[in-house]
């Protein structure tokens, strides 16, 4: 026991060794301490001392009054309707006399009924119910109006869709014409379509071939390379799929001659 905690014996263990000291860096002092310590002097007001701060005494003669601090309503006002100007004149008082001496030749009787045979029918608004007990809506404001059918453009294509249009075919031409001409140079070719079903074929058998594989895992996974194995296998397959997706998206397919 004695052996493990105390080191073996050594001659070198005899031989006197120098004590290191340590040179410590002196200490750091800011050269803007004096100036700080002055300017804190100066900002440093009586408010941020212990102790209680120096107010003014509040004046005997300004006591707290009752009912002081409650609030108070604003002064009563006549109420007066906005729209006074255009109501119709009071009634009459009942010791208000009538004006008299006035006479008129107007036949009244006569009057009203012409007005009324040339005035114009009022045309109803067009509205609708919307609960069992009648309530009616204007119509014209519920969106079930087809509006739409009385506009200038109706049944045309929208101008931004006519735009679009014009730049996609324009963006067609210009791939065209670049195709063109890069196989006019030599420098790409295009994929036949028995090339391009049995480089597909050929992609689908690797696929079913890393299936088959995949399948034939264990079902726990307890080791490192079991891991491995089925992680690679998982990556490849998507790559294959993702291949896949591509050749059977396009039915054109240009290759690089490097």
């Amino acid at each position: 026991m004695s052996d493990i905690i105390c080191p073996p014996e050594s001659i070198y263990n005899l031989i006197p060794r120098e004590e290191e000291k340590i040179i410590k860096s002196p200490r750091y002092m800011s050269k803007f301490s004096e100036q700080v310590k002055l300017q804190k002097d100066i900002n440093k007001s009586s408010n941020k001392t212990m102790g209680p701060a120096q107010v003014d005494v509040p004046s005997t003669e300004k006591y707290l009054l009752k009912h002081s601090k409650e609030p108070k309503l604003p002064e009563k006002k006549s109420f007066q309707y906005e729209d006074v100007t255009c109501s119709k004149p009071p009634v009459p008082a009942r010791t208000d006399k009538p004006l008299m001496g006035i006479h008129s030749n107007k036949n009244y009787i006569q009057s009203n009924a012409i007005e009324n045979i040339m005035a114009v029918p009022k045309k109803q608004r067009p509205t609708y119910a919307d609960t069992k007990k009648g309530d009616k809506q204007i119509l014209e404001n519920s969106g079930l109006v087809p509006k739409y059918i009385k506009k200038k453009d109706y049944g045309q294509t929208p101008e931004y869709l006519l735009q679009r249009r014009k730049e996609v075919k324009k963006a067609q031409q210009e791939y065209n014409n670049y195709v063109k001409d890069r196989m006019r140079d030599g420098a790409m070719k295009q994929l036949s379509d028995p090339e391009r079903h049995k480089i597909l074929q050929a992609l689908k058998k690797n696929w079913d071939d890393l299936h088959h594989q995949y399948q034939g895992l264990s079902v726990v996974i307890d080791t490192t390379p079991k891991k491995y194995k089925k992680e690679r296998l998982e990556l490849e397959m998507k790559q294959l799929e993702r291949d896949i997706e591509l050749i059977e998206r396009y039915k054109t397919i240009y290759i690089a001659n490097y």
